[in-house]
C-alpha cells in the first residue's frame, strides 16, 4: 500500500467514527472540567499558603460532611416521593390525583426557608401541646432533631417539584407503549413498571440531575434549623474570628467545586444515557 494513502485512509475512518453519537472528542471528554481543576487548585494554594485559610478549612471541614449527607439522604427521599406523586397525579382515582395535586400546589407556594422553619419550631410544638392535653409523657417531651427534620423538610419540598418532573416525564412517552404492553396481557401497573417508567426515567435524567444540584445549594438553608452543615460552621468561626472576607470565601469555593463537580457528573450522565429518536 501507498505510504502517502495510509494517512487519508486514518483521517477518513477518524471522521467517520466521529460521526458516531457519543464518539465525538467533545462528548469523551468534558472541557469543563478545567474548572472544576482550576476551582480545585485555587482552594488547594489558599489552603497550603495561608494559616488562616487552613484553620478555616479544618474547622469547617466536619460541616462539609453533614452537608452531603443531609444533601444525598433528601435527593434520595425526594425521588421516591415525586415517582409516586407523579404517578398520583396522573391516577384516574380521583382521591390519588386530588391529594397529590394538593401536594404540589400547597408546597410549591411556600418558601423553603419557611418550611424548614416550620418543621422544627411549629411542629414540635403541636407535638408537645398534644401530649400534655392528651397526658402522653412521650410526646409532652418530644425534643426535635434537627437533621431528621432538615432531611424531611428538603425531600418534603423538593419532592413537590420532582413530582412534576415525573408527571412531564411520563406524560412524555407515547401512548403506544402502554397500549403494546396492555395488549402482550400485562396489567396497568406492570405495564408502568416494565415498560413506560424506565423509558420515563430516561427522559427526565436532564431535570432530575439538575435539581440535585439545586438541593445541594438550598441545603445551606439548614443552618436556620440548627443544623451543624457548612454555612453553620463558618457562621461559627466568622462570630469567633471575625473575618467574613477569608470565612466566607473558603465556604463560598467548597461549595463551588461541589456544584461544579456534580455538573460533571450530571452531565457524563446525560450522555451515557442519551438515545437517538
Amino acid at each position: 500500500m501507498d505510504l502517502d494513502i495510509q494517512p487519508k485512509i486514518k483521517s477518513e475512518v477518524d471522521r467517520r467514527v466521529a460521526l458516531v453519537p457519543g464518539a465525538e472528542p467533545s462528548a469523551r471528554i468534558d472541557p469543563w472540567w478545567w474548572l472544576v481543576a482550576a476551582a480545585v487548585l485555587l482552594t488547594a494554594v489558599l489552603i497550603f499558603t495561608s494559616n488562616e485559610y487552613e484553620d478555616i478549612f479544618f474547622f469547617v471541614l466536619k460541616g462539609l460532611g453533614v452537608t452531603l449527607l443531609v444533601t444525598f439522604i433528601s435527593y434520595s427521599s425526594m425521588l421516591v416521593i415525586g415517582m409516586f406523586g407523579g404517578l398520583g397525579r396522573l391516577s384516574k382515582n380521583p382521591i390519588l390525583h386530588g391529594l397529590a395535586s394538593l401536594y404540589v400546589e400547597l408546597v410549591r407556594g411556600i418558601p423553603l426557608l419557611i418550611q424548614l422553619i416550620y418543621w422544627y419550631f411549629v411542629v414540635p410544638a403541636i407535638v408537645r401541646s398534644a401530649g400534655e392535653a392528651l397526658n402522653i409523657g412521650f410526646l409532652a417531651n418530644y425534643r426535635a432533631d434537627p437533621i431528621f427534620l432538615a432531611i424531611f423538610g428538603l425531600a418534603f419540598c423538593y419532592g413537590a417539584y420532582m413530582t412534576e418532573i415525573f408527571r412531564a416525564g411520563i406524560q412524555s412517552i407515547p401512548k403506544g407503549q402502554m397500549e403494546a404492553a396492555r395488549s402482550l396481557g400485562m396489567t396497568y401497573f406492570q405495564a408502568m413498571r416494565f415498560v413506560v417508567v424506565p423509558q420515563a426515567v430516561r427522559v427526565i435524567l436532564p431535570p432530575v440531575g439538575n435539581e440535585f444540584v439545586s438541593l445541594l445549594k438550598d441545603s445551606c438553608l439548614v443552618s436556620v434549623v440548627a443544623v451543624s452543615d457548612l454555612t453553620r460552621r463558618g457562621q461559627e468561626y466568622m462570630s469567633t474570628h471575625f473575618n467574613p472576607i477569608e470565612t466566607w470565601t473558603m465556604i463560598a469555593l467548597l461549595y463551588l467545586i461541589l456544584t461544579l463537580f456534580s455538573s460533571r457528573v450530571v452531565s457524563w450522565l446525560e450522555k451515557r444515557g442519551r438515545f437517538e429518536r
